[in-house]
């Protein structure tokens, strides 16, 4: 059964009677690490490890033993309560391994539990599991986390009752920060606040914050394709302070708008140029490409890659003496600006 991304909060806070068998994937090791973590201490408890309720298994153990898996799911351990067996990583040459496992699962069985990393749709994993009717497929995407998704994550660290101010503030850290890091993030604030009973402010959570918070260079890229020039020095801050290169912002960018270009300038509309993209995009970033590809259209965008291509002959330059990081700022300001004429 596939799992529409609206359910995953309810779905792994408390999975369903009849589960017999959930598959998350995703291209964010961390996210689908965290999500599987979720999962099985919901699944199991808390206690599940040190009881043996748990087995883990990679998927090069499972290659080279393909009984680990059918035996989890059959072994009776010394200890009471549901039982799961962990496949991490698992890949197509593994797949019908787990596909007999799931054939051969019964009433009563462990839970199987997979993790993968991307998969296509072609994939025989995630297409069993999809048209499946008790097992799961969780799709992860490199979103920032929800209002839902914070909130559980407040709740988990012991932060409740928050002032709006602080909770906007808490909002705008986690679409900055790795998944991973904003979870440390909110433990180290319960930790600051731990027996104090004055509400949470702003001071408290900048004491609190990483001094220098994380930034891709899709940040940047979407900030400049979405028109908010507001937010351009700040992220560019962050990737000037962890070594990102002038000339490299430029070719991101280049490599973005040409895509959005190429979906633009289909004869059949935007909707019929992204399917056409070459190697093909799915989720939400599907749905972003064509808006954004809507909203600039064929001649504004052709107009970027114009500033873009100047910009990057302008970096290489053997006679450029001004500082290129200004130079970028200051092109895709410009930039950002256009997508709102």
């Amino acid at each position: 059964m596939k799992l529409a991304p609206r359910d995953q909060n309810s779905f792994f806070a408390k999975p369903p009677a009849d589960c017999c068998a959930v598959l998350i994937y995703g291209t964010d090791a961390m996210r689908v690490a965290l999500k599987r973590e979720a999962l099985l201490k919901s699944l199991l408890g808390e206690n599940a490890e040190t009881e043996m309720r748990l087995m883990r298994h990679s998927a090069s153990e499972l290659r080279k033993d393909p009984a680990l898996l059918q035996d989890g799911l059959k072994a009776k351990g010394f200890f009471e309560g549901p039982r799961a067996v962990f496949i991490e990583d698992a890949t197509e040459t593994v797949a019908k391994i787990i596909l007999d496992g799931l054939a051969a699962w019964s009433h009563g069985d462990a839970t199987i539990v997979i993790t993968a990393g991307a998969l296509k749709p072609t994939s025989s994993l995630r297409k069993t599991f999809e048209g499946h009717k008790s097992a799961y497929a969780v799709a992860i995407y490199d979103n920032p986390p929800t209002r839902a998704e914070i909130e559980a994550e407040l709740t988990q660290a012991g932060l409740r009752q928050l002032p709006p101010d602080a909770m906007a503030y808490l909002a705008d850290l986690a679409k900055i920060l790795e998944p991973g890091d904003f979870r440390q993030t909110l433990q180290k604030i319960a930790l600051y606040k731990f027996q104090e009973n004055s509400p949470l402010s702003a001071h408290d959570i900048a004491a609190c914050a990483p001094v220098s918070n994380e930034a891709d260079l899709d940040d940047l890229i979407q900030v400049v394709a979405e028109g908010k020039p507001a937010q351009i020095g700040p992220t560019m801050s962050r990737l000037q302070s962890q070594g990102m290169q002038p000339v490299t912002l430029v070719i991101g960018l280049t490599r973005h708008f040409r895509t959005l270009y190429t979906v633009a300038c289909d004869s059949g509309g935007v909707a019929n140029g992204i399917g056409k993209l070459r190697p093909p995009v799915f989720g939400p970033r599907r749905d972003q490409i064509q808006r954004q590809a809507g909203q600039w259209g064929a001649a504004r965008l052709q107009q970027a890659l114009t500033l873009l291509t100047d910009l990057d002959l302008q970096l290489r330059s053997a006679n450029q003496t001004a500082p290129a990081m200004a130079l970028v700022e200051r092109a895709i300001i410009r930039m950002s600006m256009m997508a709102k004429r």
